[in-house]
């Protein structure tokens, strides 16, 4: 175990414990041994475990006591099952980590064990087609973008996804896993149909809608609390072949959210609608031509921002090669109802898996950049639409005068499309907007640009606790029981007591901050 220094040790107990009355373990041979006698197909590794404590955040770096990869589902059962057993003696916790893609260290497990789920993937992708109903059978260890390309090859691909797709099944279930088509399906964990799931006892439970029902909605969006996801069966629907994807820009913010909000309650509409705002950005358009094509050239060259904030709709219609002419036709006539700037318009051909898969192009060229692996201190507010416009106004009108170190994603999602069994936390009323601010600090040396947008952050949740704006975190990060039973509200008895029957030591997700291990204190 890496020895840590003293100022890392102290803001580790102050960070992650509620309370000081926690009996912390030295870590032996005797307790490695008692792990490494188990009977697994896979392996303990009790060395090479400093790349656990890293994730896409790069903030937190919490050094796990060993790091499971397991070969089979009943590695994770014996492990979970064995640290259950050892019972409040151990103060050993257990993490799920996927493709790292967390941002404050939620699948770390420090001084615990970490489990890689990747390790799963080897398990044979099933797609089943009907004629009532398609599915895909997958390990949550599994990649979206390998989802999607099996999916592909029978004609069919999930309904619901995330604007990345080089993240694991498990992963985005465990949160909610939202997108541009979240309008119309609702979030991936709306579109799931069974899983398999090892509990904080280490028993593993198939549950469904009509299965074990209480475990099946709690694990979705449950943060990783319940159980750890292992296996899921997820909805599809035919895949088109192409995309036509558009972009227009605005100057008018009630133009813009009126202009979103009616294309999500329309019954013909697009099939992704997302949103960006764009502060004091100039040259936007250029960033744009060598893939999109402007309805107007001449116009679109003399198109001047002139530092002010814009914002920019962003679009897709699906479509096959036989259906061109039908797709042209609709989309005209969607465009025609909308208030955008005429000389912003500029639209684009792809492919469905081109459009889906987007983001792993920027990923390849900021990697080859070294602009990957630095700290991206992300912030992601789901805005109730009855705010949106006193949000707007103290937040893009005076916290960010300047421009933003990163995107800056912003649409509206309808209620009705969340099943409200589950334990995703959302406002209360039937629109509400996401807004994510997706900063990143290249300048981590000297930590400027990270300070920076830390404290951006905290003057945008300052200002919408002052302003009873009635936001609630998407990706929810706290430091205390307190502020999660204010994130939960009135659910909060619920996903308590799911806890202490599913997980009653709190080994599971301890980087999450929910609950804290229950250790034996004389």
């Amino acid at each position: 175990m890496t020895t840590l220094s003293i100022s890392t040790t102290v803001k580790f107990l102050m960070i992650f414990f509620f309370s000081s009355r926690i009996a912390m373990q030295t870590y032996n041979t005797d307790v490695d041994s008692t792990l490494s006698e188990l009977s697994l197909d896979g392996e303990f590794d009790f060395h090479n475990v400093s790349h656990a404590a890293k994730d896409f955040g790069n903030r937190f770096q919490f050094q796990p006591f060993v790091v499971l990869t397991p070969k089979t589902i009943s590695d994770i059962s014996a492990t979970i099952k064995h640290v259950y057993q050892m019972g409040q003696s151990s103060s050993l916790t257990v993490a799920a980590r996927g493709h790292g893609h967390s941002l404050q260290g939620q699948a770390q497990a420090p001084g615990g064990i970490v489990i890689q789920m990747e390790s799963l993937q080897q398990q044979e992708i099933y797609v089943h087609s009907g004629r009532l109903s398609s599915y895909v059978d997958v390990s949550a260890g599994e990649l979206w973008i390998n989802v999607l390309l099996e999916s592909l090859k029978h004609g069919l691909a999930p309904k619901s996804w995330t604007d990345y797709l080089h993240l694991t099944v498990g992963g985005t279930l465990s949160n909610a896993g939202i997108s541009g088509q979240a309008f119309k399906h609702g979030p991936q964990i709306s579109n799931v149909h069974q899983l398999e799931i090892v509990t904080g006892k280490g028993e593993v439970v198939t549950c469904s809608p009509g299965e074990n029902v209480d475990l099946f909605y709690g694990a979705l969006g449950g943060l990783g609390q319940f159980g750890i996801i292992t296996k899921a069966r997820i909805a599809l629907e035919p895949a088109p072949q192409m995309v036509r994807w558009t972009r227009v820009l605005y100057s008018d913010f009630t133009a813009f959210t009126q202009d979103q909000e009616m294309l999500i309650s329309a019954k013909k509409t697009f099939d992704y609608i997302e949103g960006f705002v764009i502060i004091n950005r100039t040259g936007i358009l250029n960033n744009w031509r060598s893939s999109f094509n402007p309805q107007d050239p001449v116009q679109a060259n003399h198109f001047k921002s002139d530092g002010k904030t814009l914002f920019c709709l962003e679009m897709t219609k699906n479509f096959n090669a036989d259906e061109t002419d039908i797709m042209n036709q609709e989309v005209k006539t969607l465009l025609s109802q909308l208030r955008y700037i005429p000389s912003t318009l500029f639209q684009s051909e792809v492919t469905y898996l081109e459009f889906l898969d987007r983001v792993h192009v920027s990923e390849v060229k900021l990697r080859s950049k070294g602009l990957w692996e630095i700290p991206h201190p992300w912030l992601n507010l789901l805005i109730p639409k009855s705010k949106i416009h006193d949000f707007a106004d103290g937040v893009f009108g005076n916290i960010l005068k300047d421009s933003n170190n990163g995107p800056i994603l912003f649409y509206p999602l309808n209620k009705s499309k969340w099943n409200n069994k589950t334990s995703a936390v959302i406002p209360d009323e039937e629109v509400f907007y996401l807004v994510a601010f997706l900063s990143s600090a290249p300048n981590s040396s000297n930590h400027d640009s990270l300070d920076r947008a830390l404290e951006m952050n905290e003057k945008v949740l300052d200002f919408c606790k002052r302003a009873d704006i009635g936001m609630k975190q998407y990706l929810p990060y706290y430091s205390s029981e307190e502020e999660w039973k204010a994130h939960f509200g009135s659910r909060w008895k619920l996903f308590a007591q799911r806890k202490t029957f599913y997980d009653p030591l709190s080994i599971l997700a301890p980087g999450q901050k929910i609950f804290r291990r229950a250790v034996y204190t004389s």
